[in-house]
């Protein structure tokens, strides 16, 4: 909403920020609400996100991605900054759960 519509952070509905405040701010509260869901929930999410954006990136050009404007938490920033921060998030967390996931019981070792 910040870079897709131009929304200030944090301007958006009482709806949007109870569904996402818990996942974007994380502590207590993202702890509370994020744990303990099976893995449908969190791939679905991931899914639903992710299409989302592609869907977003495809309206987009060139100009749209060095368009910058100044961000209470960023300071002036462009928006393939901002995307290239979301993505470096992502491959982190990827490499998280590809970690843990050899961690498992009864996981099979990688070749390498």
């Amino acid at each position: 909403m910040n870079t897709f519509d131009g929304m200030k952070w944090g301007s958006w509905s009482d709806e949007v920020k109870k569904k996402w405040d818990a996942a974007m701010d994380l502590g207590d509260a993202g702890r509370k609400a994020i744990k303990g869901h099976d893995r449908d929930y969190y791939v679905g999410i991931l899914h639903e996100v992710r299409e989302k954006t592609l869907a977003e990136f495809r309206k987009k050009d060139d100009a749209w991605f060095m368009t910058a404007n100044k961000d209470q938490d960023w300071g002036l920033a462009n928006n393939m900054c901002k995307w290239f921060h979301v993505c470096e998030h992502e491959s982190h967390h990827c490499g998280q759960i590809a970690m843990l996931r050899k961690r498992l019981p009864g996981a099979k070792p990688t070749a390498g």
